[in-house]
């Protein structure tokens, strides 16, 4: 009896194991994926999402939906690992041009010093 329980548990934390790598799989091409597609942003959304699946490509993701808006990126990747196949959703684009970002001040100059904001 204890050797069954034993193995249901081992089954249910590989099924867990399995689950979190194919999310993590999934975010990873997305991200990659939206990265990619925002610094082809200049070239149109037709090469921009192109590069977008080439690069989920690479990362054995598929690209379910590019949409580009201006200089943002909006890309929705699926990974699979094992019978899970998850769809993550990633957004890339220039700080400023991304919603709810805080504007980047330009350097002032005070008492000699030179203050300025870094942007992410």
């Amino acid at each position: 009896m204890a050797t069954t329980a034993l193995c249901a548990v081992f089954a249910v934390v590989l099924a867990m194991g399995q689950a979190v790598v194919a999310r993590h799989r999934a975010a990873s091409a997305a991200d990659l994926a939206a990265l990619a597609a925002a610094g082809y942003a200049l070239r149109g959304a037709e090469a921009a999402c192109a590069r977008a699946a080439e690069v989920a490509g690479a990362q054995g993701a598929e690209v379910v939906r590019c949409a580009m808006t201006g200089e943002i990126a909006d890309v929705t990747a699926r990974a699979g690992f094992g019978p899970y196949t998850p769809t993550v959703r990633s957004r890339a684009g220039p700080p400023d041009a991304l919603p709810g970002a805080a504007p980047v001040r330009e350097p002032t100059r005070t008492g000699g010093t030179s203050k300025s904001r870094a942007g992410p």
